[in-house]
């Protein structure tokens, strides 16, 4: 009896846990099954059948999770686990199989079915998700020294941090056109630090022309640059925008690119954090993003991208905001797909006094949307402000209305606005927000449910008094939207410089979806 209790306890700890049938290959070669051993288990004469084929695992032991197959070497690039090598034939169907593990006596141990099998994706019986994707936790630390700035005010912060690294930079972007940061990593390349460019494959619009002529630069440098994306793509976009350099980390909702983070056209929000084990983390979260088959070598990825020619933000703005310094009690990095939208769901949810959101846009309908009137039905103070522009403007005059709507009807401390920027920038481009007068979120997230499930982001929930007061700060004066108070002979001078930009401005259209 208590042998016949220890064999069905072990064969109930074996289960399959996630198959890849199309692991975007030719003849789908690498194709896997992933197995978990609850405990060690002999396999002698345990086989693994899909509907018309079988294979047999190897005579020995195997514990933990492990991918099975018939091609270990072609599927080791493909996964995480270890791989197994199983001898016979497996041909799991792109259109739908079952999977079955039996023992050497043909008892069933685990099955697992599965339907129409996309490119380059596992299945793990609920959902499919891609091949190669990751599931960091968030990473939290404490006591963190921190530098808190607002653009277009302060540009100097990313390429200050840049220009201190001695030992590594990893550059992780939506999309890199600035002269100035690739000047200050080719710089940094030629004087012996590891550098390396991570950017997207997939952007709105397509590639910007100036990006080739960087990345060309960056390339010829020793630079390894890498385009994340093709029909392996673990993420619809790749639109984080942070730099790792030595163990400080910058986070920014600003893509490299003079209108972002060369200060000459967005309001964006951005944080530079000393602290070695954030930053350990974003490396971490760097090296899986370009360690994938999706990530292409620069040289490979070039001539596939398609590039468009993109007006180049030229505007001036004074510093209204200077950086606030300080070592804020505690930063959490979160990323997505993985958990920023739990983290961010969090923070809303757990308002007690106040949130202020400024964001490019959010759906009148969305699940964010949803989450700040929730939090003012709670009694929560909320104030939200979507950007103007033109390709904004429709769905966020819907936004406004029916929050403000929900308002009056509801008797809520809620309303919402379409910023103006009077001057001070061009468009709003901050996906942040401050909570209860104490926390404030930073990144790269765009309110949405696709940016939170399908892209690569990166954000950083701050928990200090004193940062959440200077991003509070900001996000009043873009409130008011108040103008500049000048002298009337600069008055006339500026009239005269606002006269002949709108005239310039009406030949030109820039459209930014990072």
């Amino acid at each position: 009896m208590f042998a016949r209790l220890a064999v069905a306890a072990l064969l109930a700890s074996t289960t399959i846990v996630g198959v890849a049938p199309n692991p975007a290959s030719d003849g789908d070669a690498g194709e896997f099954v992933v197995v978990s051993f609850g405990t060690p288990t002999n396999t002698t004469g345990w086989t693994i059948t899909d509907s018309h084929h079988r294979a047999a695992f190897p005579n020995r032991t195997l514990s933990g999770t492990v991918a099975v197959s018939t091609a270990p070497a072609t599927t080791r690039p493909r996964t995480p686990h270890p791989v197994v090598e199983v001898t016979g034939s497996l041909s799991l169907s792109n259109a739908g199989d079952r999977v079955t593990v039996r023992t050497r006596h043909n008892r069933t141990v685990d099955a697992l079915s599965y339907g129409r099998a996309p490119t380059a994706e596992r299945w793990d019986g609920d959902t499919w998700t891609p091949l190669g994707a990751t599931d960091f936790p968030p990473v939290a630390a404490t006591n963190v020294s921190l530098s808190a700035f607002v653009l277009p005010d302060d540009p100097g912060q990313p390429v200050a941090a840049i220009a201190d690294a001695d030992r590594r930079l990893y550059l992780a972007g939506y999309t890199i056109t600035s002269t100035r940061v690739t000047d200050a990593l080719v710089a940094a390349a030629n004087a012996g630090v590891d550098v390396r460019v991570l950017v997207g494959g997939s952007v709105a619009g397509g590639v910007p022309r100036a990006e080739i002529t960087q990345a060309d630069r960056l390339s010829a440098a020793g630079v390894d640059v890498r385009v994340l994306g093709g029909e392996r793509a673990r993420y619809r976009f790749h639109h984080a925008k942070y730099v790792v350099a030595d163990d400080r980390a910058v986070v920014l909702s600003e893509n490299w690119k003079p209108s972002g983070s060369g200060g000459h056209a967005n309001r964006g929000w951005g944080v530079s954090v000393a602290d070695a084990r954030l930053a350990a983390h974003l490396a971490a979260v760097f090296r899986a993003d370009t360690g994938w088959p999706d990530a292409q070598p620069w040289a490979a990825a070039r001539d596939t991208l398609t590039a468009r020619n993109r007006s180049v933000a030229s505007g001036e703005f004074a510093t209204r905001f200077p950086p606030v310094t300080t070592q804020a009690d505690r930063a959490v990095v979160h990323v997505a797909p993985d958990n920023a939208r739990q983290g961010v769901h969090a923070l809303l949810d757990n308002a007690t006094e106040s949130v202020v959101v400024e964001q490019p846009r959010l759906d009148p309908h969305g699940e964010f949307t949803t989450a700040l009137v929730d939090a003012a039905k709670r009694g929560v103070r909320v104030r939200v402000l979507l950007s103007g522009r033109w390709y904004n403007e429709a769905q966020n005059r819907n936004t406004t209305r029916r929050l403000n709507a929900v308002a009056d009807a509801h008797e809520l401390d809620l309303a919402a606005a379409i910023v103006e920027p009077r001057s001070r920038f061009e468009k709003v481009h901050v996906k942040g927000a401050v909570v209860d007068g104490e926390r404030a979120v930073v990144g790269s997230l765009n309110w949405n449910t696709q940016a939170a499930t399908e892209n690569r982001e990166v954000v950083v929930v701050i928990d200090d008094p004193a940062v959440a007061t200077y991003y509070g700060r900001a996000f009043r004066a873009d409130w008011r939207g108040g103008a500049w108070r000048l002298p009337v002979g600069v008055a006339v001078a500026c009239c005269v410089a606002v006269t002949a930009g709108l005239f310039a401005a009406a030949a030109r259209v820039e459209f930014e979806a990072g």
